[in-house]
């Protein structure tokens, strides 16, 4: 049975949160379908990340140390996807369909960033670039009026925030070297579109209903230009140039 109370004080901020499934039934559609499309593709984003650090990254180096950790990041992202597959199940949703779906052929999380990842270097924007976008969704979905999901996000950004600075410092690393520096540069001009594509397209309508239904903070293109505020000046402290904003974009 919906409740037109509960949606309205859900609108004006009078009502912080939606608790949980009992009261989620009550909210409108639209309420509905935001929510379980926001779980659905960070669930499968989360469970692609673990396949990207098992699959992708782990045969790419002889070292025993980055082996271990991308053994460590596969097993984290792999408990972000039980996480957002636990929400989903309480509100009826199965993603086990998910696992046995191959990582090409899963289309929910539409980015490159989890699909195609071909050398070292790219690895380390994987993370310093790709996974500091998904980072700062994660930091507006703590607020999230939705209280499963604000109360899931904190221990996930908690282990992303290491992902992200290790993605940084194989970046960093690498720029120390004229060789590394000039290998850096060429793969971040793949990398950057792809980190600001992650934000989906500036003119979205859903974008404007996340927010509106306080399930996020900002529009797509509002919390792409803060990351590209934020992130810009590191990039530009390893020596590198930061490519044009729009520059082989798909999502304008």
């Amino acid at each position: 049975m919906k409740d037109q109370t509960i949606a309205d004080d859900v609108l004006a901020g009078t009502k912080q949160f939606v608790q949980g499934p009992e009261e989620f039934a009550r909210m409108p559609a639209e309420y509905h379908d935001l929510v379980v499309r926001q779980m659905m593709v960070h669930t499968e984003g989360e469970l692609s990340g673990a396949d990207d650090y098992l699959d992708l990254f782990y045969p790419m180096t002889n070292s025993a140390y980055e082996k271990k950790v991308c053994c460590e990041r596969g097993a984290e992202e792999m408990d972000h996807y039980r996480k957002g597959a636990a929400i989903l199940s309480a509100l009826g949703h199965d993603t086990a369909f998910m696992i046995d779906t191959p990582l090409q052929e899963r289309n929910l999380y539409a980015t490159e960033a989890v699909k195609n990842v071909e050398t070292w270097v790219e690895r380390g924007f994987f993370s310093f670039l790709g996974e500091a976008a998904v980072f700062e969704v994660l930091k507006e979905m703590t607020e999230s009026s939705y209280k499963p999901i604000a109360d899931m996000c904190p221990s996930v950004i908690e282990e992303e925030r290491v992902h992200v600075a290790h993605g940084k410092r194989i970046i960093r690393d690498l720029c120390r070297t004229e060789k590394g520096l000039a290998e850096a540069q060429h793969a971040l001009l793949r990398w950057w579109p792809v980190a600001l594509d992650t934000f989906g397209t500036s003119n979205s309508k859903r974008s404007a209903a996340y927010v509106k239904w306080r399930l996020r903070k900002f529009s797509n293109e509002e919390a792409r230009r803060r990351f590209i505020e934020l992130t810009a000046p590191k990039l530009q402290s390893l020596g590198l140039e930061v490519p044009g904003h729009e520059s082989n974009r798909k999502f304008l």
